[in-house]
């Protein structure tokens, strides 16, 4: 049997079901119109979707790497948390925090934070659902919930969150933010926040409001994906903003890739060779500013 061809039509309907207002009914039924029947959208959604069973690229037992599940306390909150460091090494290490997209802080998420660790960081990932409980196994369950939290709220935690891991043991007093879809717009939002924040980047991430762009006191490095209509729409006005208020800022654009190509657990729209680029220019970016 042939395979059915994922088309950009088939991206974009998924990027609308996870990020906009269709639902998995609505989603399945548009698919099946794109393939051609349901049979070839049944097998196309697992590829369009990331999946749990992917091989990380740093193993949870490297030995390069400790890593532990942790709590702390942020903004009147005990957040749950992934927390990962070298192994070895002369410390005090940069300190990392990890912003997970709207599935919550996934298999995937604490690989992210492993390999950071193994570059040479302290990186925390906390779980912004821990005042729902976690996160659930269920990414739609996830995504409702991330879509109920309090914007006020969550950019407290994130600030709380910067502090904790100033100061914890092993940190050199100098931290930065990475984050991914949902992360990468809460990590902008952090920058303005929390003036104590050194650098900041954000993968595909929405844009925050320009008029606070001035608050932000971080270096910021932003990667975009060429064929992310969605979210590049709001590029040019946070680029004239940065550049209005002197803000640093380095930003990336690559062309010809899905929103989520960092993502190596999504079969569709991962593209190595964008996400090899991009991790170099962060981790670079990142060891610069915090280093």
């Amino acid at each position: 049997m042939s395979r059915t061809r994922i088309t950009q039509a088939m991206i974009d309907a998924y990027d609308e079901y996870t990020h906009l207002t269709l639902d998995r009914r609505g989603f399945m039924q548009k698919l099946t119109g794109l393939a051609g029947s349901a049979a070839a959208a049944a097998a196309v959604a697992p590829l369009l979707a990331a999946s749990s069973a992917k091989a990380a690229v740093v193993a949870p037992d490297d030995p390069a790497v400790t890593a532990v599940w942790a709590t702390y306390e942020a903004a009147g909150t005990e957040m749950k948390s992934y927390l990962a460091r070298p192994a070895e090494g002369e410390g005090p290490f940069p300190g990392v925090i990890v912003i997970h997209e709207n599935r919550g802080l996934n298999g995937h998420i604490q690989d992210v934070t492993r390999r950071l660790a193994k570059e040479g960081f302290v990186a925390l990932a906390p779980d912004f659902l821990s005042t729902a409980g976690g996160t659930p196994p269920d990414e739609d369950k996830a995504r409702e919930l991330i879509g109920a939290l309090d914007p006020e709220q969550t950019k407290a935690l994130a600030v709380g969150s910067e502090a904790w891991l100033r100061q914890a043991d092993g940190v050199n007093g100098k931290v930065g933010a990475i984050g991914f879809c949902w992360g990468g717009g809460l990590v902008s939002d952090l920058a303005i926040a929390d003036p104590d924040l050194k650098a900041g980047v954000a993968y595909y991430g929405r844009q925050p409001d320009a008029a606070e762009v001035g608050q932000i006191k971080a270096a910021m490095m932003l990667h975009y994906a060429g064929l992310d209509t969605r979210i590049n729409a709001g590029i040019d006005a946070y680029k004239a903003a940065l550049e209005k208020e002197g803000v640093e800022h380095e930003i990336h654009v690559y062309e010809g890739v899905n929103h989520a190509f960092n993502n190596d657990t999504s079969a569709a729209r991962y593209d190595k060779a964008a996400a090899d680029l991009a991790w170099t220019r962060t981790v670079d970016f990142l060891k610069a500013k915090l280093g």
